[in-house]
């Protein structure tokens, strides 16, 4: 469920001050932050803010795009590994001279034009 708009976007206090002061004095430092769940709002945008993905702090440029969203969004805590290689099984050619099970369709023909 979304927020209501009445309420506003949720920007943890600590982290809006930092954003006001940086837009007042016109710097561009880095500004370190556990908020993850902070809502992107358009002071934001231009600032380089390192947020914290439960190990070591991930510095996200902020764009336009991004309004709206939430800061944990841009910092991944789980990282893909892959998954597990897929077991190929090798398909077996009939041979010649064993006979197929009773009720098995008949080998298809090779296509026209390949060598057999």
């Amino acid at each position: 469920m979304a927020r209501s708009l009445k309420k506003g976007p949720f920007i943890d206090e600590h982290l809006q001050k930092k954003v006001e002061t940086m837009n007042r004095e016109r710097e561009k430092k880095v500004i370190k932050t556990w908020s993850r769940r902070s809502t992107i709002i358009p002071e934001m945008v231009g600032h380089t803010i390192a947020v914290h993905n439960g190990r070591k702090f991930v510095p996200v440029y902020i764009s336009e795009n991004m309004v709206g969203h939430k800061l944990g969004e841009f910092a991944l805590t789980r990282t893909f590994k892959g998954h597990s290689g897929k077991k190929v099984e090798k398909v077996v050619s009939p041979t010649p001279g064993i006979k197929s099970a009773p009720g098995a369709a008949p080998p298809a023909a090779p296509a026209p034009g390949t060598k057999a």
